[in-house]
C-alpha cells in the first residue's frame, strides 16, 4: 500500500542490546553496520548537495530500477506522492470510480480522493489477505454490463505479500481498465519469480521510517513506460518548463526526493538482502514458537510467490486461545512493547463513509482477530523470547 505511515512514532535508532524493560517498537529503522548510509549523507554534506535533487537521487533511481528489475524509476518524497502522480498521469478525473482493497492503509485510497474520484472498496481473500480476485472479476463484469467500468484499479501487496496478479491483470486487460500496484510494504517480495512493483501500469514503493528499508521518508514510482516516469519527474518539481525564468503551464507538485534522503536509501539498498532474510527469520521464529498454542495462526503465504514478511501478523481465535488479540496487545503495551491491530478496513473508516463496498465480511473478521507483532530486524533472541512469553501468558 502506498506510503504506509508508521503505525506509531518510531525510535530514531534500533539496537539489539536493549535492556529487558526498554521499549520495543513495531518496526523501527535499522541502519547498516557498515555505515553505508552515513557515508552517502556525509558525501552530500561535503559536496553541498543539500537540495531537493542531486547526484544521489539520480544514482538511486538507476540502482533501484536495476535491483528491482524495473525499467524506469522516479524518486519521490513519499509513496503516497508516487501513487498520486500515477493516478493523475493515467487520467483520473473528478467523479471517476477507482477500485481499491478495503484491507489496507488509508494512503492507498487517499490519492484517489485527491483527484476528486470515488474509491470503491473490494473485500480481501482470506487465503492471502490481499484483494479478492474473484470478487474483483465479478464486480468488473457487473460494471461492464451497466456500462460503468471503473477508470482504474489500485491493487495492494499487503504486509509484504504479493497480490494474485494473473487473474487480476487478465480481467482488467479484458475490460481495458489500467492497474496500479501499491507495493509500499512489499519491496523484495515476488510473484512467480518477478519482484513486486512490476505488475500493472506503474508500481509504488515507500521508504517511510517503518519500512523494510528507509530513508526516514521517501518513495519510488516505477514503470516500463518511460514517458510516464519522465512526466512524473516533471510534475514532482512543480512542472517547470525549461526556460531561463520559472515557466509553468500545468499545475505541479513539490514531490521530488531530497538528495540527503536519497543517500540514506542508497545505503539501505545495499543491505536489503540481509533485511529480507532477517524478516523471514523473525516470522519463522514466531510461527515455530506458537505452533502448539491453540487459537494462534500466522498470515498464510501464497503459493505463487515469496512474502517479504515486513510485519509478522497473527490471527487470534478467542474461543481457542481464551483471550482476544486486543488483550494480547494490551498485555504487551503494559510491558512497554508496541504491537498493532491489522489495518482497519477502509469501508469502516469515517472519512470514507458512503463509499461503495463489495463484500466486507473477510476483512472485518481479519481486523477483529489480527495483530502485528514486533518485527524489527535488529530484534535479539532475548527480545523475541520476552515478547513470546508475554503472548503465552495471556493464553487461558
Amino acid at each position: 500500500m502506498a506510503a504506509v505511515i508508521a503505525h506509531a512514532p518510531q525510535r530514531p535508532k534500533a539496537s539489539a542490546t536493549q535492556t529487558a524493560g526498554e521499549r520495543i517498537y513495531l518496526s523501527p529503522p535499522h541502519m547498516s553496520d557498515e555505515g553505508f548510509e552515513r557515508a552517502f549523507v556525509q558525501e552530500a554534506f561535503d559536496t553541498n548537495w543539500i537540495a531537493p535533487i542531486g547526484p544521489h537521487v539520480n544514482e538511486l533511481e538507476e540502482e533501484f530500477a536495476r535491483q528491482n528489475g524495473s525499467p524506469y524509476a522516479a524518486a519521490l518524497s513519499t509513496g503516497t506522492a508516487a501513487l498520486h502522480l500515477a493516478l493523475r498521469l493515467i487520467g483520473i478525473k473528478p467523479g471517476d470510480e477507482v477500485f481499491c482493497p478495503s484491507l489496507t492503509f488509508c494512503a492507498s485510497a487517499n490519492p484517489i480522493v485527491y483527484e476528486g474520484a470515488r474509491p470503491v472498496f473490494i473485500d480481501a481473500d482470506e487465503r492471502t489477505w490481499n484483494i479478492n480476485p474473484a470478487l474483483l472479476v465479478e464486480e468488473l463484469e457487473r460494471c461492464a454490463r451497466n456500462n460503468a467500468l471503473p477508470k482504474a484499479v489500485v491493487v495492494v501487496d499487503l504486509y509484504g505479500q504479493s497480490a494474485d496478479w494473473k487473474p487480476i491483470l487478465e480481467a482488467c486487460e479484458r475490460y481495458g481498465v489500467p492497474v496500479l500496484e501499491d507495493a509500499a510494504e512489499a519491496l523484495g517480495a515476488t510473484y512467480g519469480g518477478t519482484r513486486t512493483g512490476n505488475f500493472g501500469y506503474a508500481g509504488v514503493f515507500s521508504f517511510n521510517g517503518n519500512k523494510i528499508i528507509t530513508g526516514s521518508g521517501g518513495g519510488m514510482l516505477v514503470s516500463s513506460n518511460e514517458k510516464l516516469i519522465a512526466q512524473a519527474r516533471n510534475l514532482s518539481t512543480q512542472a517547470r518548463v525549461p526556460a531561463a525564468h520559472y515557466q509553468h503551464e500545468v499545475i505541479g507538485y513539490n514531490y521530488r526526493m531530497s538528495n540527503v534522503v536519497a543517500g540514506i536509501v542508497r545505503g539501505q539498498l545495499r543491505v536489503l538482502g540481509k533485511r529480507l532474510a532477517r524478516k523471514r527469520e523473525i516470522f519463522n521464529w514466531y510461527r515455530k514458537r506458537f505452533t502448539y498454542i491453540p487459537g494462534i495462526s500466522s498470515m498464510p503465504e501464497a503459493p505463487y510467490g515469496e512474502c517479504n514478511r515486513w510485519l509478522t501478523c497473527i490471527l487470534v481465535d478467542p474461543q481457542h486461545f481464551g483471550a482476544t488479540a486486543e488483550e494480547i496487545r494490551l498485555k504487551l503495551e503494559a510491558n512497554n512493547i508496541e504491537s498493532r491491530p491489522l489495518w482497519k478496513p477502509l469501508h469502516l473508516q469515517p472519512v470514507f463513509a458512503g463509499c461503495r463496498m463489495v463484500g466486507g465480511e473477510v476483512c472485518e473478521r481479519l481486523f477483529n482477530m489480527g495483530l502485528c507483532l514486533p518485527s524489527g530486524t535488529a530484534l535479539s533472541e532475548e527480545q523475541l523470547e520476552r515478547i513470546a512469553k508475554l503472548v503465552e501468558s495471556v493464553h487461558k
